[in-house]
């Protein structure tokens, strides 16, 4: 499958879907129509059964930059529940990636700031090249960084949290994952090569089991211990019962037999 939209390009091989913010001239930022495209993207990746594994990228120098601006400045004397509306579409997008069946990557190069920091860490997993940077500058602008903290303060610890929304400092790839924000980084020039690599190695797991960890663990957000463990005990009868799970240990007990 292959497409693109004005503000969102698609393609998919092998099992992992590349989405692209296409708003290169705009560093990427999002503005409504790139938001709702973006979401009926996933919508759509995550209906399809042949997908494994969505990594979201931006075309051009940056990952993201953020809400667009100019947008946000043409709202300032909106009624109040326009400026609902937009927050809540918005709102609706970080949602929605923990909520798609499919693991998502972010690539990320560039930079990722304010609400792109924040589409980055609403990702399940994040990829860095090491020349990226991450931030969240909304206090210099007298904005607070206010939806995306529920993703950031479930990835650093919480004074850490403080420190970057307080601030507004931007960090780089390194100390991004030395922080919880980033998974792994790779050198800028081997990027594209290891991202691949490192998409193709999760596509090759059992889809199955990937979307039962990803479900479960979303789901177990304040759940108290307890809960929490009846709820993995829940889905281990689940897994136990599915093809994939009987096949790999089945294929297991061969191999050990053969020793």
């Amino acid at each position: 499958m292959s497409g693109g939209t004005e503000r969102v390009l698609v393609s998919v091989a092998r099992g992992i879907a590349h989405v692209t913010l296409n708003r290169p001239d705009k560093r990427n930022a999002m503005d409504a129509l790139l938001v709702e495209q973006l979401k009926s993207t996933l919508r759509a990746l995550d209906a399809d059964d042949g997908v494994r594994v969505i990594a979201l990228g931006g075309a051009g120098k940056d990952f993201c930059s953020g809400v667009d601006l100019a947008g946000l400045a043409r709202l300032a004397d909106a009624p109040v529940l326009d400026n609902l509306a937009d927050a809540d579409a918005l709102a609706d997008l970080f949602i929605l990636l923990r909520r798609v069946r499919h693991p998502v990557v972010a690539l990320v190069h560039g930079r990722a700031l304010a609400g792109g920091c924040g589409l980055a860490t609403a990702c399940d997993l994040v990829l860095a090249a090491d020349d990226a940077s991450f931030g969240y500058p909304e206090v210099k602008v007298g904005f607070v960084p206010a939806m995306v903290t529920a993703m950031l303060r479930r990835s650093v610890p919480e004074k850490r949290a403080f420190e970057l929304i307080a601030l507004g400092e931007v960090v780089g790839a390194a100390e991004a994952e030395r922080l919880g924000l980033v998974n792994r980084v790779f050198a800028a020039s081997e990027f594209r090569e290891r991202g691949e690599e490192y998409l193709r190695e999760l596509a090759a797991r059992s889809a199955t089991a990937v979307r039962m960890c990803k479900r479960l663990l979303h789901h177990q957000d304040a759940m108290p211990f307890e809960t929490a463990v009846r709820a993995g005990a829940d889905l281990n009868v689940l897994a136990r019962m599915t093809d994939e799970m009987r096949a790999g240990v089945e294929r297991f007990l061969e191999r050990k037999a053969d020793r």
